[in-house]
Formats: C-alpha cells, sequence, structure tokens
C-alpha cells in the first residue's frame, strides 16, 4: 500500500530554531532517506518553497482568480512529503515517527493512505 507522508511545519517555529537544531533535521532526513531506501519503501520525496511564497488559483464564472500566499489561514503549512509504499498504515505510521521533524513542538506528520496513484506513464482511468 502507498502512503503519503506529508510534512507540516510552523514557519516561525522553523525559523527560531537553533542551527544545532537545523543541522540534526537534515542530517536526520538523510539518515531517514537512506534507511526508507535500503528496505525499499521509498517512492520519492519533494521539499516544497515556503507558504508565503505559493499562490491560489480559483476559477469562478469561468475566470480563474489568482491570490498570492497560502490556500488556508495557518500556523502550520505543508513543507513537503515522502511517497512511500509499506506493508500496512502501522508501519506507514512507524516510518512517520522516523522523520525528524516529527519530533519538534509545531512540526507534525500527517500519514494519508493513496488511493489511486498514476505516474507519467499510466493510463488515465476510463480512458
Amino acid at each position: 500500500m502507498k502512503y503519503l507522508l506529508a510534512m507540516y511545519l510552523n514557519p516561525d517555529v522553523l525559523a527560531n530554531l537553533p542551527k544545532e537544531d537545523m543541522d540534526a533535521i537534515m542530517t536526520g532526513h538523510q539518515d531517514f532517506i537512506r534507511t526508507i531506501r535500503e528496505s525499499g519503501e521509498m517512492i520519492g520525496t519533494q521539499a516544497l518553497a515556503p507558504a508565503a511564497d505559493s499562490t491560489v488559483v480559483r476559477v469562478r464564472g469561468g475566470l480563474p482568480a489568482v491570490t498570492d500566499g497560502p490556500f488556508l489561514e495557518s500556523k502550520e503549512f505543508l513543507a513537503g512529503y515522502y511517497l512511500v509504499e509499506c506493508a500496512s498504515k502501522e508501519r506507514a505510521v512507524e516510518l512517520a515517527a522516523m522523520i525528524p521533524d516529527a519530533a519538534i513542538d509545531g512540526f507534525g506528520i500527517e500519514v494519508r493512505e493513496i488511493v489511486f496513484f498514476a505516474d507519467a506513464e499510466s493510463e488515465i482511468p476510463g480512458s
């Protein structure tokens, strides 16, 4: 089964982390990536630009309305994700707990099962 391990963070908390904590997080991510590559559970990972740099597009009356900034007013924003394939939700939760961000107040990892997965070569369902 495939799972999205979505990493959420509070930019204010991130901005106030000491350098040694930031270094530990980066090293922790490197170790985590190595672990899930070796286990064969890693599909991919991406880090996202800050939410303040995002753009939201809504189509109303057939016309796009574009606004700067995040979709929701929130203290925590999606910062990146890991896409993994593992045997169970319990294993996905176990993996999420290994992500260094999970141990920091103001950060969190959301575990969501992927119900549909397509890559660039996949057929579109119903076509």
